[in-house]
């Protein structure tokens, strides 16, 4: 059973980042522009974003054994529909419903680990999660470079969503096998108005932030972005609204008022939309810019992802009176890693040992402080609220990185033009020291942070 469970979520964390090594090459086989590359990422994310809290309830509703096996059906379908998409557009609609899958399908893990495992088996089945949840992106990033190098039946990234078809047909046949069904019980219920406002208004928000550098942005570019944040408005009248006639809001804003939780999402913000810009960015320079193959622009993302996700699984091993300080010492570090990052690829030299360096000490730095973050920051929120809260930085988490790819996707090109070759290493550069930049105004939060864990509950 804990097999069945961890493939899937195995399977949802794979797609976010296998796929990010095969952009340059989805670019030039489907024509795509730039900003539809971003949509490729993007309509994932939004879609992820947004409905997990949803898929989270509906597991509650309707039973989570039913779900899993939905989301990962949903999964499957979408990841061949992607893998067979004629074009861009097609690319991104269907990308957007692997998102809605991986949402449905990805809550149901932890509750069902929770549900069927107790004492010292439950220990090693989480600690077994935490493990997938550590090395799921160094995998991606790799057999991303694999598959897309390998040209399987001559084709070159249609392979990074095919290969999800027969895991999820394994899972598809596994899952009513192995997984115990489980009755519907007392759960909150669905916040459709909620979710019916927040949905356009991302969209409204992140698509004129993709779209406007094409475009030369012109004036009525800035119409949806209004309206989207309008909604934002709206989202937030509505939800208070609700949780003071006493339902279930899709996202209760009243969790704000513990102490940690605004610095921690600050903190939380700032380092997400920097890493979701960075990985694109990133990618875009070695690839495009650099001509590297998808196979070495993985393997340059190594060291980060391996740093990222053994001081992710190990912080807690050190001694606790250090607790409070690692999430500072970590934005400390993301900064570091981005200004080393400027520095050695300012001259176009992606060999150059600086480089290595810079994204080891990035990974670290990442691993310090989200992993600790999301621990602290809901130490001092009433258990009541705790299932709120983690609802709220689980979609700040999802949302900032689609931020750093609507933002720093058109920032990068709009410092690159062409010839790419010569002015690629100067926008990767200039990207990066904005990049650090966006990591001190993380590091100010991280403070408050750190003070608030240290004062007593």
């Amino acid at each position: 059973m804990l097999a069945v469970l961890l493939l899937g979520q195995f399977m949802g964390l794979l797609d976010v980042f296998i796929v990010n090594v095969a952009m340059p090459v989805i670019g030039a086989d489907l024509h795509a522009s730039g900003a539809s590359l971003q949509l490729v990422i993007g309509g994932y994310t939004t879609a992820y974003a947004m409905l997990l809290i949803t898929g989270a309830r509906l597991g509650a509703l309707y039973g989570r054994r039913r779900a899993y096996a939905t989301g990962v059906i949903v999964f499957t379908v979408a990841s061949l529909a992607c893998g067979l998409a004629p074009d861009g557009v097609a690319l991104i609609l269907f990308r957007f419903v692997q998102g809605a899958g991986a949402a449905v399908m990805i809550p149901q893990v932890m509750s069902i680990i929770q549900m069927h495992f107790t004492g010292r088996a439950r220990a090693r089945a989480l600690s077994a999660y935490g493990l997938v949840l550590s090395v799921g992106s160094l995998i991606g990033l790799l057999l991303g470079g694999v598959l897309v190098s390998a040209r399987l039946l001559d084709e070159s990234w249609r392979p990074v969503f095919l290969v999800n078809v027969p895991i999820g047909i394994i899972l598809t046949i596994m899952v009513p096998r192995l997984v115990p069904a489980d009755q519907p019980g007392p759960a909150r219920r669905l916040d459709l108005a909620g979710l019916a406002i927040a949905l356009p208004a991302v969209v409204l928000i992140v698509l004129p932030l993709v779209l406007g550098r094409e475009a030369g942005w012109p004036a009525w570019i800035f119409a949806p972005l209004a309206a989207g944040l309008a909604l934002v408005a709206l989202f937030v009248l509505v939800e208070r609204r609700i949780a003071a006639a006493g339902g279930d809001p899709l996202l209760n804003l009243a969790v704000l008022q513990a102490r940690g939780v605004r610095p921690g999402l600050l903190t939380l913000s700032a380092a997400q939309i920097a890493y979701g810009g960075f990985l694109f960015a990133f990618t875009l320079h070695l690839e495009a810019g650099l001509g590297d193959s998808a196979l070495r622009a993985g393997l340059a993302l190594v060291p980060l992802a391996a740093a990222f996700g053994l001081v992710g699984y190990f912080w807690r091993r050190l001694p606790e009176r250090t607790h409070h300080a690692l999430v500072p010492i970590g934005m400390v570090l993301c900064v570091a890693g981005y200004a080393g990052t400027a520095v050695a690829l300012s001259g176009g030299d992606q060999a150059s040992p600086l480089l290595w360096i810079a994204q080891v000490v990035y990974g670290a730095g990442l691993g310090t402080s989200v992993s600790p973050l999301l621990t602290q920051a809901l130490a001092h929120v009433p258990p009541a609220r705790a299932a709120d809260a983690s609802g709220l930085f689980t979609t700040t988490m999802q949302l900032g990185q689609l931020a750093g790819v609507a933002v720093f996707g058109s920032v990068f090109p709009a410092l690159a033009p062409p010839p790419l070759a010569q002015s690629s290493p100067h926008a990767i550069a200039a990207t990066n020291a904005y990049l650090a930049a966006l990591s001190l105004l993380g590091l100010l939060g991280a403070l408050s942070l750190a003070r608030a864990v240290r004062r007593p509950a």
